[in-house]
């Protein structure tokens, strides 16, 4: 069970690095930070 929900989580993952998916996270996370500060 752990092995298949771990597999599962890997190849999600996957799919979503190999659409781009990471650097809009990363994009969103930095705005966020920013407005936080005060500077976005």
């Amino acid at each position: 069970m752990a092995i298949g929900l771990f597999s599962l989580g890997l190849l999600l993952a996957g799919i979503g690095l190999f659409q781009g998916e990471a650097a809009i996270v990363t994009r969103k996370a930095v705005r966020v930070c920013l407005e936080c500060i005060g500077i976005g």
